[in-house]
């Protein structure tokens, strides 16, 4: 699966407010072995974020968890954007959300609020714990959650526990060398697809080194590359450190 976390808010960028969500997420990632595959933060623009839920939704593989922009103000944008690419429709009253919206808020949920329960169709509902005022999702695939992390962070990590706690072992070997990258890049084009690899070059007092990082799900197989790394520095004297 390729996971994408998607923050929606100009006022992300423009630092009127702080992002806590990708830290969040990351970590409940974490928990089962999982990791971020992309992360978007983007302005409340209609094409922009078309565009950016088009290329999540492109990927086969792709799961989305969104952030912002479902209440009722006219710089929400997800929920109608969301309808047209997803389903190619428009929005639709979502009976349960309808009810709920005007259990809490009576007479006040017209004439605004009730456009929460709008929704793409067959859209299911994400419990909200602080006031109910839920989340939505589609093809058990595509999340949307309000920006507040009280409310969101608990919809994401239930979500995460129940539909995507297939726990996986991550391996992960790493070295730092006193040479440049150049010098291993012969060795780097023979790893398989399945091995991730990480190359972070450091200059330090002009004098160049590089660490190196790789992991995959097969132990065995990343230990046989990864002493392919340590020979080469054996054989060329080059000093290097496993971390």
């Amino acid at each position: 699966m390729h996971f994408y976390l998607l923050i929606i808010g100009t006022e992300i960028l423009n630092g009127r407010r702080e992002d806590k969500h990708f830290k969040f997420v990351q970590s409940e990632l974490q928990k089962y072995g999982h990791e971020l595959f992309a992360t978007f933060v983007v302005k409340d623009d209609k094409e922009l974020l078309a565009n950016t839920l088009r290329l999540i939704k492109s990927d086969k593989k792709s799961v989305l968890f969104s952030f912002g922009g479902i209440g009722s103000t006219p710089d929400d944008l997800p929920r109608d954007i969301a309808s047209n690419v997803f389903t190619n429709k428009p929005t639709v009253p979502h009976e349960q959300f309808t009810k709920d919206i005007i259990e809490r808020f009576s007479d006040e949920a017209y004439p605004h609020r009730i456009y929460m329960a709008h929704l793409p169709e067959n859209s299911d509902l994400l419990f909200n714990p602080i006031n109910n005022m839920s989340g939505f999702s589609l093809q058990n695939r595509f999340f949307f959650t309000p920006g507040f992390p009280q409310m969101a962070h608990p919809m994401i990590r239930e979500v995460i526990r129940t539909k995507f706690n297939q726990s996986k072992e991550i391996f992960r070997y790493t070295l730092l060398a006193q040479t440049s990258e150049n010098s291993l890049i012969t060795l780097m084009h023979k790893l398989p697809d399945n091995i991730e690899l990480s190359s972070l070059p450091i200059l330090n007092n002009n004098a160049p080194s590089v660490e190196l990082s790789l992991s995959s799900t097969n132990e065995s197989e990343l230990k046989l590359y990864f002493n392919l790394f340590v020979n080469e520095l054996k054989n060329t004297n080059t000093k290097y450190s496993l971390t």
